[in-house]
């Protein structure tokens, strides 16, 4: 089965998939229901929201690297966006982290900032490989592979440490 494969078949039968979507930030809100009103009350329920974020911010983010593979490099135009699979992954990770964080900092949920600099570096990567499409880079060279890979690579990680010092 390929990834088409699978969208079609999505595409096809999107009653479970979109259910399980919705969900999400209904047991966000639930959780919040739950978890009290003071800080270690809350605070109890961290794993819980650990869940949460990342049950969301997977497909989000997915969803998201994916949307704009097909419309920068495939060129897929807007009209044809599959809403099942592109857009309400998006909503469902974006209406989760707000009711998220409406009741608990993400500084407090384990593993937020793994997941926030794995994104980073998706977005990065993406934003080169754009970049290097547009510049139809083609080089006949005698400069060492290893050389263009370590600039790629310390490229990647000047952008890091950009990314770190804004926020």
């Amino acid at each position: 089965m390929t990834l088409q494969d699978l969208f079609r078949y999505v595409s096809q039968n999107p009653s479970p998939y979109a259910m399980a979507l919705v969900c999400v930030p209904l047991l966000a809100l639930l959780l919040n229901m739950w978890s009290g009103k003071t800080a270690e009350e809350v605070l109890r329920f961290k794993y819980g929201y650990t869940v949460l974020v990342y049950v969301a911010a997977i497909p989000g983010i997915f969803a998201l690297t994916l949307g704009v593979y097909l419309f920068l490099f495939e060129r897929q135009s807007v009209w044809q966006m599959n809403l099942i699979t592109q857009v309400l992954p998006v909503i469902t990770m974006a209406a989760t982290l707000w009711i998220i964080r409406q009741k608990i900092p993400f500084q407090y949920v384990p593993g937020f900032g793994k997941l926030s600099g794995f994104l980073t570096l998706i977005a990065a990567l993406m934003g080169i490989l754009f970049f290097l499409d547009r510049l139809h880079f083609y080089a006949f060279t005698y400069v060492p592979f290893v050389y263009l890979v370590a600039g790629f690579v310390g490229l990647l990680l000047v952008i890091r440490f950009a990314w770190s010092q804004l926020f």
